[in-house]
Formats: structure tokens, C-alpha cells, sequence
């Protein structure tokens, strides 16, 4: 627990990612990018339960084998790759406080193919929506100035350059930019409320949680081969040298 509060981590990994296969399989330094995720989970010691979401029985047998319980697989129709992260959670959540006869206060989504996690930034995440009174805390990253909305262009059928925004006809200079930012997959911390009651991953009173740094996010071959470059390689448990 947390304050009082009942913590449910969720691990969302799915066997059918199209651009690289078997994603959460992939390894960086000899380990599996959900092996990586367990091992930041069994750091935490206010985590009342924690189970990887998954329709895949190597990724389930894969966390099991790393401490990460797989107690039940993801149906058919919450396997596409259309698949709000609501639906997943809210499954996962339904299904755990079935098994298990409790209630969760809080749900924590952590995906896999996010590796720069560290047990703090979860903690962080869960600390921020408990002290803040948030209904949600999702983890951020600044974007660099050159991916700016305003500096974004658009090209059209015939080949005709557009601004994205017409706004961006009148940026110079990259002081011109109010920051922006995106989410980077490090943790997710959503009240039951939220999920349940408002059917949402973001609240009314939503918080965010900036991460410093360089966040690596595994979508493509160059992802991993950039992580093995970017990330130390520490003695995790399961890892093959």
C-alpha cells in the first residue's frame, strides 16, 4: 500500500506488435524488455499486486520466471493493435479484483517499452497523484524544439509544401516555442475512479510528472540498437551475457 492506498501495477504486453515482433521479448544487454519491467516492479514495496497483460504464453511464462505473476491472458478482442490502454486496464483491473476479492485504489501502468524506467520514477508517479490529489499522473518528456507542432509541415498529393499550423509562419526562432510535451511510457498512476467511474486513463484534475533526460522508447530496430548504447548494463536477474 501507499498511504492507505491499494496499488494494482499493470504490465500491458502484447505478442502481436507489427513493427518489430515479439517486442517485449526483444533484449537489451540480455534482457528482455518485460524481464526489465519486473525487475523495476519487485523494487517497489508498496505494490500490493502486479501482473503483465498479455495474450502470449512465452511473454507469460517469461515474466512468471522473472517474479511477475501472469494470472490470466488477454482476450482475443483486447489484442489488436487498436486497443485503447482503458480497455486493457480496465480489464486487468476487473479481472484482479475478481480473483483476488479486494479492491485496487490505484492502477500503474508500466509498459515494457519504456527501459529507462527506475523504481523511483514509479515511485514519483504514484507519490505526485497521492500528495496532489490528482485523479491521474502520467510521466513526460520535453520534446525537442525541431518536433514543435509549430515547425511541423505538411505535404500534400501533388507534392505542395503547408505549414501544419498556420501559426508557424511566424516562428524564427526556437525561443519563440512554448514548450511542449509527450508522454514516454514510464508510468501511468490512475485512480479507480478514473478508470472505472469516468472510463478514462486522463482525469478531470490530471498531473504531469516530467522526467529528465535522455527516455529511450522501443517502436523500431534502431530503438533497441540506440538503448544499448544509451543504457548501462547492471546485473539484472535473467540476464544471459
Amino acid at each position: 500500500m501507499f498511504e492507505g492506498r491499494r496499488i494494482l501495477v499493470v504490465v500491458p504486453a502484447r505478442g502481436g506488435s507489427k513493427g518489430v515482433k515479439l517486442k517485449n521479448l526483444r533484449q537489451i544487454h540480455g534482457v528482455p524488455l518485460v524481464v526489465m519491467a519486473a525487475d523495476v516492479v519487485r523494487q517497489l514495496d508498496f505494490v500490493d499486486r502486479a501482473v503483465v497483460s498479455t495474450d502470449h504464453e512465452a511473454i507469460a511464462e517469461t515474466c512468471e520466471s522473472a517474479g511477475l505473476a501472469a494470472p490470466f491472458r488477454r482476450p482475443p478482442e483486447l489484442s489488436g493493435d487498436r486497443i485503447a490502454d482503458w480497455d486493457v486496464l480496465h480489464q486487468a483491473l476487473q479481472t484482479m479484483e475478481a480473483q483476488d476479492g479486494v479492491s485496487y485504489d490505484i492502477v500503474v501502468m508500466l509498459q515494457p517499452t519504456s527501459p529507462s524506467r527506475t523504481p523511483a520514477h514509479v515511485r514519483d508517479t504514484v507519490a505526485m497523484l497521492v500528495k496532489g490529489g490528482f485523479d491521474s499522473v502520467w510521466t513526460v518528456s520535453e520534446t525537442d524544439s525541431k518536433a514543435h507542432p509549430l515547425k511541423q509541415l505538411t505535404v500534400g498529393a501533388a507534392g505542395e509544401l503547408d505549414y501544419y499550423d498556420p501559426a508557424g509562419a511566424q516562428i524564427i526562432a526556437r525561443q519563440q516555442l512554448t514548450p511542449v510535451y509527450h508522454r514516454n511510457g514510464i508510468a501511468y498512476a490512475i485512480t479507480r475512479d478514473c478508470l472505472e467511474g469516468l472510463k478514462s486513463i486522463k482525469g478531470a484534475k490530471s498531473g504531469a510528472l516530467v522526467i529528465e533526460g535522455d527516455v529511450i522508447n522501443i517502436d523500431t530496430e534502431f530503438d533497441l540498437r540506440l538503448a544499448e548504447l544509451l543504457l548501462p548494463a547492471p546485473d539484472w536477474p535473467g540476464r544471459k551475457p
